[in-house]
């Protein structure tokens, strides 16, 4: 028995070095792994490992195009089993992708079963669906046999893999990549095989192309799902010279049965009676068909579409989501641009150039250098099936010229083999074989002695040293392993040319027109309203102009206390302007107001005004309509509307007011008044020109009126021909005016003098 003093102390395996150190050098082995074995794709086959290992598996497993499907349970057991020792769920995941056609370009799996849709639904189980590899994902795996590629040992050393899949197929380009590793990503869209071969070709020829050359032939992104890409020529070919970029992709909108050419053009469905609706065919990539349809409703019902009325989804195995306005006024290219700004009808799709090169290096490459790091890899393919051809061609030919001599000599071997003890050493020696050439020899069938046989070995003698001068002349000269690669190229383009079903683009590219600049008030059905504001402040809109009385407030019901305070006609589509006495200005949508059913809402409930602010003018706005604002301390001036508008519930400070001051006028200028008539508390009135005000977006203002005590009562504008008129008290309304005020016409920041006789005695005017 070990007694505790031979047992090892733990603490001797404690290695006494700093704990920063010995983080980030157990975090950067992380961050090395998982940059170069999980999350960015080889540039030489365009895979990442867990792509490679699966396609691999399949191959083992006999899942060739024209072979019976077998269970995807099946495929994702081997790759765990023997490739790649994660969980079956991220494995499992990584073969769907392989097999949906509208998330690969060119899909190297080909699913029977559940395999998701674009609606954003997943997969079924693996246990439910099966799978087999597709044409491409073979044509990506030609040459496995040929020597082309090294093999690796697996996880376990059990088994052999592939480092990279030989094939001629430009995968990296044609099917793109996506991953985030350690302080790195890669995004790649899928392109259009046809033109990827077309560029490749030209830089194949001339390592001196240049990119706009290349940007000839290389139209840009073809995403599986089709749509739009509506960046510039310019932008587009700056992202690939640099490697980095983004594309504006946008849903695809088309019309049917249309009365008129030019509206089938504009994406625009006729219905009887001039009425139209927009239909959907194609949606941006990766956006799921499920989750735009929900935006959409979203949006109408948020009212944030007003001129949309419904979203349907007709789609079958092609996308058909119909969009219905709400009248056929609605002008198709305002909502077009409305469901690009409030959807993922228009969304962005990254370009990051970031890959694995030949030595397992991560970096960011144009497309000239891509394609040029890809022909170079291409070129040692070629050069590395050429040569195990030749080596087998030299195996042969030994074997077959030691059967040529067995023939010329038959009687002598077939005595040799019948007498002697060691038949092998003494032919060796009599025909100066070698040991391969005569144990053949030992081997062959007495039915091979035929004179015939002797005929087709020379036959095939020929023709091997023909194919190897062939393969030697090749291997010696890069001119003619450039054509080579070309032929292949070519070859390969017309199995996905312009032409055929898979090898179609799908993506259009067309800059887009201008933006039309809209705001939400374009959607808003124009109505006509009358808003009412209560001293309370509690506010509504009723339907139409209603009329207001003599008093200007109408004939509305009111809260128990409460009594009218304001009343204006607009329309629905019109902003309000309340002036609160702290100088702020709040803006309320008239389409947004509670109906005048009932008694309204608290209009504190949506904008924050002060509980101690009261609200002294309501004005609707218009473009360029002016203001006088004025404070109980005398001092004002001009603003216009268009400043005063606010685009959050806090307001706007307007009017600056210091110490007791209070902003006490808030009235619209009318176009033809050109002069200001203010009232002080000590009933003096001034009437000075206009233009003496300031027009100013936010102030104390100027002087308008000296107090020696007291403050400003009123003021207002008028046009000084028509001189200054006032409401008389009674019954009625009548009203006086005073022509002859040119004696209290003065310059501003008089003191003024008494107003006319009768002027109202509440200094109002």
């Amino acid at each position: 028995m070990s007694t505790i003093e031979d047992e090892k102390d733990p603490f001797d395996a404690i290695v006494d070095a700093p704990f920063d150190s010995a983080l980030s050098e157990r975090y950067l082995v992380y961050a090395l792994s998982t940059i170069t074995a999980r999350s960015l794709p080889d540039l030489r086959d365009g895979l990442k490992p867990v792509h490679r290992r699966l396609l691999w598996a399949m191959r083992g497993m006999k899942l060739s195009p024209d072979s019976a499907f077998k269970k995807s349970a099946r495929v994702v057991g081997d790759v765990i089993g023997k490739y790649h020792p994660h969980g079956d769920v991220a494995v499992y995941d990584a073969m769907v992708r392989l097999a949906q056609p509208f998330t690969l370009r060119y899909p190297l799996v080909e699913g029977q079963g559940n395999f998701g849709n674009i609606d954003g639904d997943n997969a079924a189980a693996y246990r439910y669906t099966e799978c087999r590899l597709t044409k491409t994902a073979m044509t990506l795996m030609e040459g496995l046999d040929e020597g082309t590629v090294d093999f690796i040992p697996t996880y376990n050393g059990e088994e052999q893999e592939p480092e990279i899949f030989p094939g001629i197929f430009p995968n990296l380009l044609a099917n793109g990549a996506s991953g985030i590793a350690v302080g790195m990503a890669t995004s790649i869209p899928s392109h259009n095989v046809a033109e990827i071969i077309d560029a490749a070709e030209l830089v194949l020829f001339n390592k001196d192309v240049t990119h706009s050359e290349l940007m000839g032939v290389f139209k840009g992104p073809d995403f599986a799902t089709g749509g739009l890409i509506v960046d510039s020529q310019e932008a587009i070919s700056h992202a690939y010279e640099t490697g980095r970029g983004s594309f504006r992709v946008r849903g695809r909108f088309y019309a049917e049965e249309a009365e008129k050419q030019e509206d089938r053009d504009a994406g625009i469905e006729r219905q009887k009676g001039g009425g139209w609706q927009l239909v959907i065919s194609e949606i941006p990539y990766q956006v799921p068909k499920g989750k735009l349809i929900e935006q959409i409703a979203q949006a109408i019902s948020d009212k944030k579409l007003p001129i949309l009325e419904d979203v349907r989804d007709e789609s079958d195995e092609n996308i058909r989501i119909v969009l219905i306005p709400r009248s056929r006024n609605v002008d198709p290219e305002l909502l077009k641009e409305s469901l690009y700004k409030l959807t993922d009808l228009e969304t962005r799709f990254s370009l990051n150039l970031n890959v694995l090169d030949a030595t397992r290096t991560p970096m960011v490459m144009g497309l000239k250098e891509l394609l040029t790091n890809w022909i170079v890899a291409q070129i040692d393919i070629l050069q590395r099936r050429t040569q195990h051809r030749l080596d087998k061609i030299a195996a042969r030919l030994e074997l077959v010229e030691g059967y040529i001599i067995a023939f010329l000599n038959l009687d002598r071997v077939i005595e040799i083999i019948r007498y002697e003890d060691d038949p092998k050493a003494v032919m060796m020696a009599e025909f100066t074989l070698t040991d391969r050439q005569a144990e053949a020899i030992l081997n062959m069938r007495l039915r091979s002695l035929r004179k015939l046989e002797e005929m087709q070995l020379r036959q095939e003698k020929d023709d091997l040293l023909a194919e190897q001068d062939e393969l030697e002349k090749l291997l010696a000269s890069p001119a003619r392993q450039r054509t080579r690669l070309k032929r292949d190229l070519a070859a390969l383009r017309k199995e996905y040319a312009e032409d055929t079903a898979l090898g179609a683009r799908r993506t259009r590219i067309e800059e887009a027109a201008p933006t039309v600049e809209f705001s939400m008030d374009a959607m808003i059905e124009k109505e006509p309203v009358t808003v009412i504001l209560s001293k309370k402040g509690w506010v509504r809109a009723a339907k139409g102009h209603v009329d207001l009385g003599e008093d200007g407030c109408g004939d509305f019901k009111y809260k128990e206390g409460d009594e009218a305070a304001f009343a204006v006609h607009c329309q629905t589509t019109d902003k309000i302007l309340l002036g609160c006495d702290d100088g702020r200005f709040f803006t309320l949508g008239a389409d947004k107001l509670p109906s005048a059913r009932g008694f309204g809402e608290p209009v504190r409930n949506t904008l924050d005004i002060e509980a101690s602010a009261h609200i002294v003018a309501m004005v609707v706005h218009e473009k360029d309509k002016q203001l006088l604002l004025a404070s109980t301390i005398g001092k004002g001036f001009v603003a216009i509307t268009d400043e005063l508008l606010a685009e959050t519930r806090k307001g706007r400070q307007v009017v600056n007011l210091k110490g007791d001051a209070r902003l006490t006028v808030a009235r619209p200028i009318a176009p033809e008044h050109d002069h200001v008539a203010v009232v002080g508390e000590n009933r003096k009135l001034v009437v000075f020109a206009l233009d003496e005000m300031p027009v100013m977006a936010r102030g104390q203002g100027v002087t308008l009126q000296r107090y020696r005590d007291g403050g400003l009562s009123d003021a207002t504008t008028l046009k000084l021909e028509d001189g200054l008129s006032w409401t008389m008290g009674g019954k009625g309304d009548r009203t006086r005016t005073e022509s002859e005020i040119a004696m209290w016409k003065v310059a501003r920041g008089a003191a003024g003098r008494m107003p006319p006789t009768g002027f109202p005695k509440d200094n109002r005017f």
